[in-house]
């Protein structure tokens, strides 16, 4: 019982969003815990609905989707949700997780709440930025990132949401993301650009 008190103690914490069985070891290392009474203790815990095991071997205490994301890191949260969690988006979306992890995509399931994994190359592993989202820190794509991330996917992007986020984009960043995709691609983002004012001069300049 003490040991299951302290792990409660400690990966309750909103710093431990996640937890796996080598995170137990690790923080009971001067115990001499078995790894078998380790996997008894989390299927003690399970079983009292405690805990909730995301993926596998990665559990967590916290009832809210936005610790999901923290099983499959390296990731970030994209996209439309992305810019909700920015407060550029009105409309409630699912979360959506960004991964260079080696994982099943598509739509999973954390409470009854549904999220989407989506993974993306290691050399388009970058946008983001921690940002305190409740009582947690999470890495969030920018407003340049998230719009190329829904055009990769191919999501649709409604008029509204456009004319929300546009105003928001810096032109030097989205020009300097671009570099690191194909020119098919790249193309496809100068296309819709140069169909809106703002970023019509801009567009019009940019040599592929």
């Amino acid at each position: 019982m003490k040991y299951i008190k302290y792990v409660r103690e400690h990966f309750k914490d909103p710093k431990f969003p996640v937890f796996t069985l080598y995170d137990l070891r690790t923080a009971l290392r001067l115990e001499g815990i078995s790894d078998a009474y380790l996997k008894r203790l989390v299927n003690s815990l399970m079983k009292k609905e405690e805990i909730t095991r995301i993926t596998r071997g990665v559990y967590t205490f916290h009832d809210d989707v936005t610790v999901a994301g923290f099983a499959y890191r390296p990731f970030y949260y994209g996209m439309e949700d992305a810019l909700s969690i920015r407060g550029l988006s009105e409309q409630g979306t699912n979360p959506y997780i960004m991964t260079t992890k080696n994982v099943r995509t598509g739509v999973r399931t954390f409470k009854g709440r549904n999220y989407v994994i989506r993974r993306i190359p290691e050399r388009m592993f970058f946008g983001y930025e921690l940002l305190q989202y409740y009582n947690f820190w999470i890495p969030v794509s920018d407003v340049e990132k998230s719009f190329i991330d829904m055009l990769y996917f191919e999501k649709n992007i409604r008029d509204e949401l456009l004319a929300e986020i546009i105003p928001k984009i810096s032109m030097s960043k989205l020009r300097d993301y671009l570099k690191g995709y194909d020119k098919s691609f790249s193309k496809k983002v100068i296309r819709l650009c140069d169909s809106l004012p703002r970023l019509k001069s801009w567009a019009s300049d940019v040599t592929l």
